[in-house]
């Protein structure tokens, strides 16, 4: 998910939304509101009459509403379809044979030339193929759609599209099937779902078509597989080579996302045709909620995904530093959080008393060092909240040739700009406050602005209210590259504990995700401002939405590499190999807290994708697993059946537990309340994929309330493909609630290290 920073409409999490849109239910000819509904059928369920299910799920929907109508026909991710319902018909529905569940549609929000090189990839392209197997990988990206023009998806240099290929580009409004090459492959829209709740998209705002009039799928699009393009910039800012993470990969864009959200009966389509047409990993930089998986269409489509060997990355949100914050929490899901890079944009903000505050900007014009009148918003306001500098609140009287210092927050931080310069002002400072601490996120504001952390803020608002004459100037340094600590959490990147099932670690890694410099469309400025006729090639901005196509970008050259990996061990590479300290020993940082960061931050760690191409060993997973895991929740076959659309029955004789999925973390759940000490034993399978070798285990908690026995701990492997079992013993003493404590479990050949994080709550 991107940081707000572009249109603002993609705030809130919406269940069921609804136009105003009335309809005789059929029952006493009581008026109930329509809206979109998922239904879920048991397929293995239909009767013998019917030759084909479209005919079943067309009969299942007439049977209980003569006018309602199906938006779509799922068959490869769901079994089922969506249709316009008022809540009796729905409920009516549901309780026909064959039923499995029928549920709300949610609407989903959406959550680079320094990065290559950050991530080692320049110095490594002997160990990555540039030829055949590369130009087979293809990534789907589900977003806001795709700028074709952008020269991240030239095709110079590619060979001819891959033969298994069976996408398609859609015409539509401002696109043809011409504006697809050897680079993008693929290009689809889905609005009907879209459509059926917000009326029809109105094509003089937005495209009709796979066209990206947001820059957001662009942008995601070019990071994880933008061919390299010479001489990039933003206004000069962040200078080089832009090149996503997959350089040879293919793209196909799914245009899900419209001005008005996501909405999850789209994303299934999509997905579902995303499969059909032969994409080999999904990148989706959205989220919403944290329902059950058997209610999370993302999770239920991603499940499908897995089972037909495709990686599928997905954003964690933008809803950090708080706890339990993350979405896309399914385990057979790479859920993606952001950190920083070794890049930074210097802008100064000098006082009139001869003082010098260091923020961020990516300011494109010219800045003269005059001190001008500095004044605080909330003081030239006649709105309570006059401080955000939000639409209409400032007076122009009182602003008209002087800088303004705004208090960050509710609204976007180029909006406030853009409310500033139509006041008059003629700069602007943005406060952090303790919502955000010290996090720094540059923009390409209208006006000369810096962004300073919540210290300098205060001290700055200390120097306003007491002097009488407040004077200030603001000056950019351009871009300043080494800047250390890096990589470090970002602030807004969503943590754990997973509030679904704490027993599977969140999120699984970070990569970067702040000001990231990737294509741009040329509908829209780069503050997304409908004030902004500034147009450019590339924008830098920030989110888990960034660093979610990081990771999409290098699961593809992963799987361009080991064709043979499925997408639990290339996950398992990326995790087992990230980092979690720098060169120098020091721990990762959090920037929310200027403390060590956690693995409920941070997952597994950074990601490290030279070290992840030969990680020795893996933890590999299958559906059957992901069955028995479902099993483990105590899901009911229905709940089963509506994600995994197959009868499958939990073995009663059987006892599942949620410890014993192979996954590469650890992750328990205590209770604070228990008196004496509690045991839980992990169950584990590695596979080698390396060499023949021995590993030894060493285990570390960070606690005394936590003791950890790994047993055997020595593996020896004689050749590849080979599989070891073994378990892992978690010994936890009573702690009081909100307790956490952190350990880790390595397995070493000697030159090699398979790392994993372990995370313990009580509650």
């Amino acid at each position: 998910m991107k940081i707000l920073h572009l249109h603002l409409h993609r705030l809130v999490l919406v269940l069921g939304l609804a136009l105003p849109c009335f309809s005789v239910d059929g029952y006493g000819g009581e008026q109930q509101q329509r809206r979109t509904y998922i239904v879920h059928m048991a397929k293995s369920q239909m009767p013998a009459a019917f030759q084909h299910h479209a005919h079943w799920y067309d009969s299942s929907l007439k049977s209980v509403s003569g006018s309602a109508r199906m938006i779509y026909s799922y068959d490869t991710v769901v079994h089922g379809f969506s249709a316009r319902l008022t809540a009796r018909e729905a409920k009516s529905l549901e309780a026909r044979p064959g039923i499995l569940s029928v549920l709300p549609e949610l609407r989903y929000e959406l959550h680079t030339t320094r990065t290559p090189e950050f991530l080692g990839l320049d110095k490594s392209k002997a160990l990555f193929p540039e030829s055949d197997s590369g130009d087979e990988v293809v990534v789907g990206v589900l977003d806001t759609g795709i700028w074709p023009e952008s020269k991240s998806f030239d095709d110079t240099g590619l060979g001819p599209v891959p033969s298994g290929w069976r996408g398609a580009c859609e015409s539509g409004t401002n696109f043809t099937a011409s504006n697809c090459n050897r680079k993008l492959i693929g290009a689809r829209f889905f609005s009907k779902g879209y459509e059926a709740t917000m009326g029809p998209v109105d094509v003089s705002k937005e495209s009709k078509s796979p066209r990206d009039d947001d820059g957001h799928g662009t942008h995601t699009a070019s990071t994880a597989a933008g061919s390299a393009v010479d001489g990039a910039s933003l206004f000069g800012y962040a200078p080089g080579t832009a090149r996503g993470m997959a350089t040879r990969a293919r793209v196909a864009a799914y245009k899900v996302c419209w001005v008005g959200g996501c909405f999850s009966s789209d994303i299934l389509a999509a997905m579902e045709k995303a499969i059909d047409d032969g994409v080999n990993v999904l990148s989706l930089s959205l989220g919403g909620g944290t329902s059950g998986f058997d209610r999370d269409s993302v999770a239920i489509g991603a499940f499908a995904a897995a089972e037909k060997g495709i990686f599928v990355s997905c954003s964690a949100g933008n809803a950090g530093p708080s706890s339990y914050s993350l979405s896309n929490a399914a385990p057979w899901i790479a859920t993606v959080g952001a950190g920083t890079l070794d890049r930074d944009f210097p802008a100064f903000v000098s006082l009139g008393n001869g003082k010098n505050f260091s923020g961020v900007s990516l300011y494109s014009g010219n800045s003269k060092g005059t001190l001008l009148p500095f004044v605080y918003a909330g003081n030239v306001s006649n709105a309570t909240n006059g401080n955000l500098c939000m639409m209409g609140t400032l007076d122009p009287a009182k602003v008209k040739g002087k800088i303004v210092l705004c208090d960050r927050g509710v609204n976007a931080r180029v909006q406030k700009g853009s409310v500033v310069k139509l006041a008059g002002g003629a700069g602007m400072v943005i406060a952090n406050t303790a919502a955000n601490g010290e996090e720094l996120v540059a923009d390409a504001h209208l006006l000369p602005t810096t962004a300073v952390g919540e210290k300098s803020g205060d001290a700055i608002k200390s120097y306003l209210f007491s002097d009488p004459n407040p004077t200030a100037t603001i000056l950019f340094e351009g871009t300043k590259v080494g800047i250390q600590p890096s990589p470090v959490v970002a602030a807004f990147s969503s943590r754990g504990p997973n509030s679904i099932t704490p027993e599977i670690l969140k999120p699984d890694m970070i990569a970067p995700g702040v000001n990231i410099l990737a294509g741009w469309t040329g509908g829209i400025g780069p503050t997304g401002l409908a004030v902004d006729d500034r147009r450019v090639a590339f924008n830098i901005i920030s989110g888990t939405s960034m660093s979610c196509p990081h990771v999409s970008g290098l699961a593809a050259l992963l799987k361009a590499a080991h064709a043979d990996w499925s997408p639990a061990a290339i996950k398992s590479a990326l995790m087992t190999t990230a980092y979690v300290a720098y060169k120098n020993g020091e721990k990762l940082q959090d920037v929310a807290t200027g403390k060590d960061s956690t693995p409920y931050d941070h997952g597994a760690g950074h990601v490290d994708p030279v070290s992840a191409l030969n990680p020795g060993l893996v933890y590999d997973l299958t559906v059957e697993d992901y069955l028995d895991f479902l099993c483990g929740l105590n899901y009911t076959s229905s709940q089963i059946n509506t994600v995994a659309r197959r009868n499958f029955t939990c073995d009663s004789s059987k006892t599942y537990s949620l410890y014993d999925l192979n996954y590469p973390s650890f992750a328990a759940s205590f209770d604070s309340s228990s008196s004496g000490s509690t045991a839980i034993k992990y169950a584990r399978t590695l596979t080698n994929v390396g060499p023949a070798g021995t590993y030894k285990a060493s285990a570390s908690s960070g606690s005394a309330a936590v003791k950890i026995a790994v047993q055997p701990d020595t593996l020896s492997f004689s050749k590849a493909g080979e599989k070891k079992p073994f378990t892992v013993t978690v010994t936890a003493s009573a702690m009081p609630a909100n307790t956490n404590a952190f350990g880790r479990l390595e397995w070493s050949d000697g030159n090699r290290t398979v790392g994993s994080p372990m995370a313990f709550s009580w509650t």
